[in-house]
């Protein structure tokens, strides 16, 4: 898959998160996340954004992030769903 045009999904709501996503053509993967948890789970947040991207096999992109507490399931179907609408 491919980024397209720019795309967003979730919302600021407590358990949640707000994903945009951006074509990034040629340049890798970048994530800038911002999260009331940062502290005690920012890895694992990172990690679930970044296995949700390489299982949809996608190389180039710029990500942003803005948790406000959400779970795993959350956080993949939010960067899924973005990914997808960028995609089309």
């Amino acid at each position: 898959m491919k980024i397209m045009k720019p795309a967003k999904a979730g919302t600021f709501e407590s358990n949640d998160i707000y994903v945009m996503v951006m074509p990034n053509e040629g340049n890798g993967i970048e994530l800038e996340l911002e999260s009331i948890v940062m502290q005690q789970f920012g890895d694992e947040i990172k990690r679930v954004i970044m296995d949700t991207l390489k299982g949809l096999e996608i190389q180039d992109v710029i990500i942003r992030a803005q948790d406000k507490g959400a779970l795993n399931y959350t956080i993949k179907a939010r960067v899924e769903t973005a990914i997808k609408r960028g995609c089309e």
